[in-house]
């Protein structure tokens, strides 16, 4: 428990506390990656020990599976899985056609990988994350180690033909050496600004030879659960085409979890 939450950590957590309704006991759910995700993690796990919720949890990284294991699920691989009922994950960016930008925990591609062989996608997020248009944070690419100057210099290429505000590619590192994803890849960070045709963009930056996956996220997520630090939430279901508000009481004295990071 804790008096000293953020708003912005109060608003995931109530996001994650709706999200996680959705989770029945039967059901293989894919777990994301990331702060947001993890309170997600943390409300399943007080589900299965407290109320007896039976699932099995494909999770899309290393410390997303740490953490599961941790707090009480049953962690399963998507090759023992198979397919998925739902996989709950978080996003960097989303606009208004639920089109996301993700990648900034360094899992985009197991993410999306499993994301895709689910039922359903929900999204949890804070009001932050919502923007106009997808760009102001950068598009991660993750790429294969061998070759990386002839890829980013291929993306570079490709830059000056698609319409994007900024061009700057700066590669992920994690102190002075370069960042490592689950997979034995390298992330580029592209600093476009503004993505003007995100479908566009992604099939372009695919088909360069060295890249394993962007993080454009399209056609893929279904539901968007957004908190806010008020406890209010908003849910919107872009297939149903409904969208209504929920409202929780987050109280100093509330079960809310504690020690949650990236």
């Amino acid at each position: 428990m804790s008096s000293e939450l953020s708003l912005i950590d109060k608003a995931k957590f109530v996001a994650a506390k709706q999200a996680s309704e959705y989770v029945k006991s039967g059901m293989k759910v894919g777990l994301g990656t990331g702060s947001t995700a993890a309170w997600l993690v943390q409300c399943l796990g007080e589900m299965v020990r407290e109320n007896g919720l039976k699932i099995k949890g494909v999770p899309t990284s290393n410390r997303t599976a740490k953490l599961a294991r941790q707090v009480g699920i049953d962690v399963i691989t998507l090759e023992e899985a198979k397919w998925l009922d739902i996989t709950i994950d978080g996003t960097d960016e989303y606009d208004d056609e639920l089109t996301l930008i993700k990648g900034g925990g360094g899992a985009h591609l197991r993410e999306k990988i499993v994301a895709t062989a689910s039922d359903r996608m929900i999204v949890i997020a804070d009001a932050t994350k919502k923007v106009d248009t997808l760009g102001a944070f950068p598009l991660p690419i993750e790429v294969v180690p061998f070759g990386l100057p002839v890829t980013q210099g291929l993306i570079e290429e490709m830059l000056t033909g698609v319409d994007v505000l900024g061009r700057d590619i700066v590669q992920r590192m994690q102190g002075k050496k370069p960042y490592v994803t689950d997979e034995g890849n390298f992330i580029l960070d592209l600093h476009l600004k503004r993505i003007s045709d995100a479908r566009q963009l992604s099939l372009v930056i695919n088909q360069i030879p060295g890249v394993v996956e962007n993080g454009l996220f399209i056609d893929i997520c279904d539901v968007v659960v957004v908190g806010h630090g008020d406890g209010k939430v908003t849910v919107r279901d872009i297939t149903n085409d409904t969208s209504e508000v929920v409202r929780f009481d987050v109280l100093d004295d509330d079960n809310i979890f504690v020690d949650i990071s990236d």
